[in-house]
Order: structure tokens, then C-alpha cells, then sequence
């Protein structure tokens, strides 16, 4: 089995639901695919070590990821290091460029950490997913949103199936 994290930050729901979608995402692409979740309050550390890619998700604030995502990225040991990582992100408003902020921080972070960042970008059908998932409020109120989260999780296991097999 293909160990696969997503670490989360929510504070309404709209975050873990996206969180949910692409575990899904994850599964339909292989049977050896295993996936958790959790929060980045009870982070499960031996399960991130064995994991061969981490998607993290959060909600935008002030036109970036929140800054308890911030703060997992920032006190976070050596496990995520060398890991695929991949994003998602909610946001309260369609508009703006909050949501490419946010993932360009959590991005960096990863990058400092030494994972390995990828998305598909609009190399893998659509919808493209630019730097990775976005949802506006809950994902399951429009199918493009709800498609970004699947589809994330898709990519993600694919490009870790190909890169570490299982």
C-alpha cells in the first residue's frame, strides 16, 4: 500500500469537506492506494513519516493561508521532508487572488521543508488545478469545485504511484 497523508485546517467545515473530496480523489485511482486524514492539530507524526505524499489544505484569511497552517509548516519536524505535497484551499470570496496567495505560501513552506511540489497544473485534464484545489465556501454547492477536489486527489496519487510506487 501507497501511504498517502492529508493534513487539514478548518474552521467551518468547508475545509475538511474539501479534505474529504480528494481522499476520495485519491482512492479511484488504485487499490494500493491508503489515505488518511487529519487535522494539523492531531497530526498522526509515524503515519507522515511512512507517507509518500502529503496534500495540505486550509481556508484563506487576509489574502492568504491561515496562520495556524502557517504555524504547522513553520514548528513541523523532518517528516514531511521528501514527500510530493500538494494544496487546496477554501475561501469566502470568488474573486481576488487570495486563494493563490495561500497556496504560494503553503508552497514555499513545503519547499523550505524539502518536499516535492506538484498540482498537474493544466497538464492533466481538466479542471485545471493552476496550483492546486479551490473551492469557494462548500465544495458540494458547485460541481467545478467539488471536480477540483476530486481530481487533486487523482493527480496527487498518480504522480506518487509513478514516482514510489507502492
Amino acid at each position: 500500500m501507497l501511504p498517502i497523508a492529508i493534513v487539514y485546517h478548518s474552521e467551518t467545515g468547508n475545509t475538511a469537506r474539501m479534505a474529504e473530496l480528494v481522499a476520495e480523489g485519491c482512492r479511484s485511482v488504485d487499490g494500493r492506494i491508503e489515505v488518511r486524514l487529519m487535522t494539523i492539530f492531531e497530526p498522526d507524526v509515524d503515519y507522515l513519516r511512512r507517507a509518500k505524499a502529503i496534500i495540505f489544505g486550509c481556508p484563506t484569511y487576509e489574502a492568504s493561508c491561515s496562520w495556524q497552517m502557517k504555524r504547522y509548516f513553520d514548528t513541523a519536524g523532518p517528516e514531511l521532508e521528501g514527500k510530493l505535497a500538494g494544496f487546496f484551499v477554501s475561501q469566502n470570496w470568488p474573486g481576488g487572488g487570495g486563494a493563490s496567495v495561500a497556496e504560494l505560501t503553503m508552497i514555499a513552506a513545503a519547499l523550505v521543508r524539502g518536499m516535492l511540489v506538484y498540482s498537474g497544473g493544466i497538464t492533466q485534464g481538466q479542471p485545471y488545478l493552476h496550483l492546486g484545489a479551490v473551492s469557494t465556501r462548500n465544495p458540494d454547492a458547485d460541481p467545478l469545485y467539488r471536480e477540483r477536489c476530486l481530481h487533486l486527489g487523482a493527480v496527487i496519487a498518480r504522480k506518487a504511484l509513478e514516482l514510489f510506487g507502492a
